[in-house]
């Protein structure tokens, strides 16, 4: 498959597509969603979908980066006529939730090992110089504050949380509890075999030694999440 880069977005087009995915990693594997998410991404595109993926960097200000995913993705879309997935990984799902339109152009949210943890858990070294140097040392919005904004704002009722049965840093429950509590919400939560890592499985031994060197069985893992999504999303 043949990534395309625009700016800070890799695109990866469909042959027939049925809709579009606007994907949003987490950690530092999201620099390079291209490569980190590689299986997971194109295997969505091989069910079907045009997936665009945002390339950044982690930063303290999570407000601000949810605002400029959010306007990326809006000047990269080209037709208005296909529905519009938001997929994102741990940090990438909070960006999504944060997303101004508060989830009002979207058909969905899938929401992979959503994480809402503090900056003195996350970076703990930069939480404690933080002060001293006269840098910001927790996240904006706080914790809290993000499950405040997405039970008073967002607006999507329909998001898959998936969490991972050995993921020790998953905290989708606690934002189930919040989505329910609104008014007309059909949030769901699946659990799935696997870790906090198994969306960023990148099949780097495959890339580098071929398709004998690589597990059959993490290939499958990756294709049946593809799979779930899509017919969560787009059921025929």
């Amino acid at each position: 498959m043949n990534w395309r880069q625009q700016g800070s977005l890799w695109c990866l087009e469909a042959p027939r597509p049925r809709g579009v995915i606007q994907f949003v990693g987490g950690s530092y594997l999201a620099a390079t969603p291209q490569l980190s998410y590689r299986r997971l991404l194109e295997s969505l595109a091989r069910q079907g979908h045009t997936v665009q993926a945002w390339s950044y960097v982690p930063g303290f200000d999570h407000q601000a980066q949810a605002n400029e995913a959010w306007k990326l993705f809006r000047g990269a879309r080209t037709t208005s006529d296909q529905p519009m997935l938001r997929l994102g990984h741990s940090l990438g799902c909070k960006l999504h939730l944060l997303a101004p339109d508060n989830g009002r152009n979207g058909s969905g949210l899938v929401a992979l090992s959503f994480n809402n943890f503090s900056a003195e858990r996350s970076v703990p070294l930069l939480a404690e110089l933080g002060p001293r140097l006269g840098i910001q040392s927790e996240f904006s919005p706080s914790p809290s504050e993000t499950l405040r904004l997405v039970s008073s704002n967002y607006r999507q009722p329909r998001n898959l949380l998936v969490r991972f049965n050995r993921d020790g840093i998953d905290q989708s429950p606690k934002l189930l509890g919040v989505l329910n509590a609104r008014g007309g919400d059909r949030s769901q939560l699946l659990e799935l075999p696997g870790d906090h890592l198994t969306p960023a499985s990148a099949g780097l031994r495959q890339s580098l030694l071929g398709r004998w060197a690589d597990d059959p069985s993490r290939q499958r893992q990756i294709d049946n999440l593809a799979e779930t999504i899509s017919r969560w999303w787009l059921p025929d």
